[in-house]
C-alpha cells in the first residue's frame, strides 16, 4: 500500500494552489499600492509628470546656455583691465608725479589710453584709441607702459 494515494496528492495540490492564489493576491495588493503611491497618483502619471519636468529643464538649460553665451560676448567687449602710470612731465624734476597715462582695455586689447600732462602753466589731456593693444597714433613711453601693464592684467 502506497502512502501517496491520488486523494492525498490531490489534497496537496489543492493546498499548493490555494497558497499560490493567496500569494498572488498579496502581490497584486502590493503592486496596486506601489503604483498608486502615497498621494494616490499612479505610476504612469508620475512618470509622465517627471517627463514633462525634464522637458522643462531642457528648455531652461537652453535658455540659460544662450543667456550665458550672450553675457560672455558682452563681457568680451567690456573693460577687463586698467593700468595707470604716474610720471613727472617737468624736465627740472619739480612738481612731483602729477602727470599720468591710463589704459582701459578689453580682453582682446581694444580700448583707449588717456594721458594727462601737468605743466606749470597748463594741463594737456590726450586720448588715443587701442586695437589689439596697439594704436595707430604714436604712444609715449608712459602710455606704452600703461598698455603693457593692462595687457599683463588681462593675461595676454
Amino acid at each position: 500500500m502506497s502512502f501517496l494515494t491520488p486523494q492525498i496528492i490531490s489534497a496537496i495540490l489543492a493546498i499548493a494552489v490555494l497558497l499560490l492564489a493567496v500569494d498572488t493576491a498579496m502581490l497584486r495588493i502590493k503592486i496596486r499600492k506601489f503604483t498608486r503611491g502615497k498621494t494616490g497618483v499612479d505610476l504612469e502619471t508620475s512618470i509622465r509628470s517627471i517627463g514633462a519636468e525634464m522637458k522643462g529643464m531642457e528648455v531652461f538649460k537652453k535658455e540659460a546656455s544662450d543667456y550665458f553665451k550672450n553675457v560672455e560676448r558682452r563681457l568680451g567687449r567690456s573693460v577687463q583691465a586698467t593700468n595707470t602710470v604716474r610720471f613727472n612731465a617737468l624736465k627740472d624734476g619739480s612738481g612731483g608725479n602729477q602727470s599720468f597715462a591710463s589704459a582701459f582695455v578689453t580682453e582682446q586689447g581694444d580700448g583707449i589710453v588717456f594721458s594727462s600732462m601737468f605743466l606749470r602753466d597748463r594741463v594737456n589731456v590726450y586720448s588715443k584709441p587701442l586695437s589689439k593693444f596697439t594704436s595707430e597714433v604714436e604712444l609715449s613711453d608712459e602710455e606704452r607702459e600703461a598698455v603693457k601693464g593692462a595687457k599683463e592684467k588681462v593675461g595676454k
